[in-house]
């Protein structure tokens, strides 16, 4: 009589797929993994303040939805997004100078989404797409899941050069070029608006397609508002703008857009058909109800006038916590503010002795898709009070000097 042999107590895994294995995480993630202690005043999350959400006004609007129309509101829907939705963003996005209807959108699971579906309708392994430098980390994870080819444009504290950009393109042959112009993340910067009209017309003269990524545009506190790229001529037939409403609404609704010519739309649709089916028909049903019943804009102004605050609460400390030579920007709006330090300083290395004052920020280095500068750093300063962000500052001087209080 033979003894059966003793089963395996773990089953390998399977080869994990190229892009799998290439594709790191996400460092943000990782740092705010290691810094949610309570005591930690955190500079390194891109969250929006949670304190300001209208959870009265949204917890109403989910209330209504599920007692009106109950089956509706739990039932599957269709790709595209609820029409009711998309009816309320098209004219959002209209008032705002960029006419729109109902069928040019398609509601995603969040922006992310959006760039994933447009990685998988537009990308072949090996295609190039153009970025900023620095770029937004999640784009470059999606762009790298793909298999393409990220190459930096070069620029300045005001954004993307176009005279840079319109060289690269006839040199790269780019399948596209990816930005955030207002309010970008991680920089806080703004395109300004000739820069934004040059950039068109290297699209127009070029045949380039531009993703136009929006998700902190409506929070401004300083200056006027600078149109889209979208809605300059030469751009307005091969233009995607994203959309969300993670910072002005609230990020756990995962609710965001895109608005794309009808081809590449649909095949975003078929996408998100293979990725998720819909997004969640409740979720989509609250919000279109909520704009509805609710003043949005007046809520974005009064979130605007607390982060403002925040700002210059952390622009009124920087000269006391950063080393002498230290520079940084004074955005317009938004979440985030972008700080140099002088060499030899390199704030990835810095940033264990750092957090061991209890506080954070996210080293600048994984923001770059070429060679990184490593003295660069990003603060979000929406999260903390004006107080916190006092003390988070004191902290912070005490780390990057290394000293004990």
């Amino acid at each position: 009589m033979s003894v059966a042999e003793p089963l395996p107590t773990h089953c390998a895994v399977p080869p994990l797929a190229t892009r799998a294995r290439a594709v790191g995480g996400s460092p943000v993630r990782d740092i705010l993994a290691v810094t949610a202690r309570p005591e930690v005043i955190n500079f390194a999350g891109g969250l929006p303040a949670p304190e300001l959400f209208d959870a009265q006004g949204i917890a109403a609007a989910f209330e209504a939805v599920l007692a009106e129309a109950p089956a509706r509101a739990l039932q599957y829907s269709t790709t595209e997004g609820e029409p009711a939705l998309r009816e309320a963003l098209a004219a959002r996005t209209t008032a705002r100078g960029l006419p729109t209807g109902p069928d040019d959108l398609l509601v995603t699971t969040g922006s992310q989404q959006a760039l994933s579906l447009l990685a998988t309708a537009l990308l072949e392994p090996g295609d190039t797409v153009l970025v900023e430098d620095p770029c937004y980390l999640a784009a470059l994870q999606a762009f790298g899941f793909a298999g393409a080819r990220i190459v930096a444009v070069p620029g300045d504290e005001h954004g993307l050069d176009p005279e840079a950009l319109e060289d690269l393109v006839a040199r790269e042959r780019p399948k596209l070029l990816y930005t955030v112009p207002t309010f970008q993340n991680p920089t806080g910067r703004t395109l300004p608006a000739a820069r934004r009209a040059a950039v068109a017309a290297v699209a127009a003269r070029r045949g380039l397609w531009i993703v136009e990524d929006d998700p902190y545009g409506e929070l401004r506190y300083d200056g006027e508002r600078v149109p889209w790229i979208a809605a300059h001529p030469g751009a307005e037939d091969r233009t995607v703008l994203l959309g969300s409403f993670s910072k002005v609404m609230a990020p756990g609704l995962r609710l965001g857009w895109l608005r794309a010519p009808g081809e590449l739309r649909r095949a975003c649709a078929v996408a998100k058909q293979a990725a998720d089916l819909h997004t969640p028909t409740v979720n989509q049903l609250a919000a279109a109800r909520y704009l509805a019943d609710h003043d949005l804009d007046a809520h974005v102004t009064r979130v605007a006038g607390v982060y403002r605050e925040r700002r210059d609460a952390m622009l009124a400390g920087l000269a006391g916590a950063l080393p002498e030579g230290s520079v940084w920007n004074r955005p317009e709006g938004g979440m985030f503010l972008w700080a140099r330090l002088p060499e030899p300083y390199d704030t990835t290395a810095l940033l264990e002795q750092v957090v061991r004052q209890d506080v954070a920020y996210v080293p600048g280095a994984p923001f770059y898709a070429g060679p990184p500068d490593r003295t660069t750093l990003r603060l979000c300063f929406v999260t903390q009070t004006p107080e916190e962000i006092g003390e988070g500052l004191r902290r912070l001087e005490t780390g990057l000097r290394g000293r004990t209080p």
